[in-house]
């Protein structure tokens, strides 16, 4: 853990070093931070409750947040007020009541008569998590009224004709993808924007029809390019900008381009081209961060930010601190997950949309001053609530009038004080979902041992036995997508290796065919798996320009094959 960090513009102070309850490792309180908490610490009955420093270093802290969701994973259950058969992030084995969305949102139930007392002489998250086990939530995670066509689709909102993309909005014609936003026909892709007609791209801008692309803007008929902007026509380049008929960084006649393309169309050219790849783009090098548009930013993947501090994968922050995919503006805020539109929010994860003050909450949307709650919307003023729905003034999902809420929220506090809970997130042996569904998977991977060692959730995934008319080994598929046939879509694919079968859609082999890419010899969840493996981790390491020798602090470990540079030195060599 990096203790002390000194970026461009902006010199830390060490603060106060910690040594994290959960792995044991040293981390840094700066005084920044303690300012922080000290300006949101809740005020009630007119005596304000100051938020402790964290006992857990900022990695854990990330993991106890991301063990609260499960985005990817889908099951068929039924709707437990009506029966209706429903896609839902929750397995039908899952102990909590889960409602379709267009019902939960109605008046069909009331959460407050879920409400209870508290009891002094038990721990709040214990309670809490009675709680938890009795409130209806919904199946999934959209706006279900601005979707057509998106049954399967989580974290998502205002998708059309779209299958298995998660924590994307606005997209027409798009599969097996995550994070797309305003994008079109497209498939095989991680954290695309304004994007058309791609596939197998990760972390791309205003591209069209293009395949393979890393880290590109605006490039359009292309295919394995990385860190290009403005290119046409190129294959396998790195580097390049405004380009046009360029193959390996070097000018090609028109003609040479298209030979080459069609080249391209086999399954085993591509592989053969993807190895050449990777080794290819080492000649080159990279800037220190990926990101535009910033001003004193510490972090990865950061754009259109001014003064954020060890912050990943997120736009339009300011004075934000260990903050991930935030994706609307988001002020003066520390350790948030996936938050938009939100200010003075403190240990948050999945929520925002014209949020204020949320202090240790998961799921909650629209809303304002709320403390140690879930799954609440167009609420304010609540402590300890679950699936709460325009509600004020209540605790543990019971009615209050105003005095008597700031009374007893005080007192639980105390108490929360007392037993070692009050500053803490919710503890993940609690969490909704089995850790291996949830995110905290994919960036803290563990193995089922370790995860049930340490009292965590764990199930096995298995899957259904496709009714198909026959089974194919994915090495014994044709080469070229010209040579599927159309009962294909009646088939199972068996991963090369992971051995797990999968299906063609439809909507995919008519892409596959217009894109003319083979199909996939690898299942969807090892597609993703291989997409994410091709990003920088969330973690920083201090080294050294490999131009000039400055200080930076880089998502690129010291040991990498790549070729780093500070950001002025990477500007003067390519550009």
């Amino acid at each position: 853990m990096i203790l002390f960090v000194e970026s461009a513009n902006h010199r830390h102070n060490l603060g106060m070093e910690k040594s994290c309850v959960s792995c044991g490792q040293r981390f840094t309180v700066t005084p920044d931070e303690d300012a922080f908490r000290e300006k949101v610490a809740p005020l009630f009955a007119g005596k304000t409750y100051p938020i402790p420093s964290p006992t857990h270093c900022p990695p854990c802290r990330q993991q106890r947040r991301v063990a609260q969701a499960n985005q990817m994973h889908l099951y068929k259950r039924k709707c437990g007020l009506t029966g209706e058969e429903m896609v839902s992030n929750y397995h039908p084995s899952d102990p909590y009541p889960v409602y379709k969305q267009k019902v939960w949102w109605t008046d069909r139930y009331d959460p407050l008569q879920y409400g209870r007392d508290f009891d002094f002489s038990r721990p709040f998250f214990e309670q809490y998590n009675e709680l938890l086990l009795l409130v209806p939530r919904h199946n999934v995670n959209t706006a279900y009224e601005f979707d057509e066509n998106a049954d399967y689709t989580n974290y998502a909102t205002n998708n059309k004709n779209c299958y298995l993309i998660f924590d994307s909005d606005y997209n027409r014609d798009c599969y097996y993808s995550y994070s797309l936003n305003h994008c079109e026909s497209c498939m095989d892709c991680l954290r695309i924007r304004k994007g058309e007609l791609l596939y197998e791209c990760v972390d791309c801008v205003e591209c069209y029809h293009c395949k393979y692309l890393r880290d590109c803007t605006n490039c359009s008929d292309s295919l394995f390019l990385s860190n290009c902007i403005g290119c046409k026509h190129c294959i396998l380049c790195s580097n390049l900008q405004n380009k046009e008929y360029c193959i390996r960084n070097q000018q090609v006649s028109r003609q040479e381009y298209e030979r080459t393309l069609v080249a391209l169309q086999s399954g085993t050219t591509i592989r053969k081209y993807r190895e050449e790849f990777e080794v290819f783009r080492l000649r080159f090098p990279q800037k220190y961060m990926h990101g535009v548009h910033n001003e004193d930013v510490l972090g990865d993947y950061v754009t259109n930010s001014k003064h954020a501090r060890h912050c990943f994968d997120s736009s339009d922050m300011w004075d934000c601190t260990y903050c991930y995919q935030i994706w609307e503006p988001v002020k003066d805020s520390l350790d948030l997950q996936e938050i938009g539109d939100a200010e003075l929010c403190y240990e948050s994860a999945f929520g925002g949309l014209k949020s204020r003050n949320l202090l240790f909450t998961s799921h909650c949307f629209s809303n304002v001053r709320l403390t140690y709650c879930t799954y609440c919307m167009n609420c304010s003023d609540l402590f300890g609530c679950v699936g709460m729905k325009r509600n004020q003034y209540c605790i543990f999902n019971k009615q209050y009038s105003k005095e008597e809420y700031e009374a007893l929220a005080g007192r639980i506090i105390t108490h929360m004080q007392k037993t070692g809970e009050w500053g803490e997130y919710f503890p993940v042996q609690y969490a909704c979902f089995p850790y291996n569904t949830t995110l905290a998977q994919e960036y803290f991977p563990l193995s089922r041992e370790e995860v049930l060692q340490r009292g965590w959730k764990w199930r096995e995934e298995k899957d259904e036995i496709p009714q198909v008319k026959k089974t194919i080994p994915a090495g014994k598929l044709p080469e070229t997508i010209d040579a599927i046939p159309d009962d294909i879509l009646n088939w199972a694919v068996t991963c090369e290796v992971t051995k797990r079968p999968f299906r063609i859609i439809k909507q995919e082999l008519d892409l596959y065919r217009q894109l003319a890419v083979p199909i996939p010899h690898l299942h969807p969840d090892e597609r993703h798996k291989r997409r994410m493996a091709l990003r920088n981790p969330r973690h920083l390491w201090s080294r050294k320009c490999q131009k000039c020798g400055k200080t930076i602090d880089s998502s690129y470990a010291p040991d990498r094959p790549e070729i780093v540079y500070c950001e002025e030195c990477y500007l003067k060599e390519v550009y």
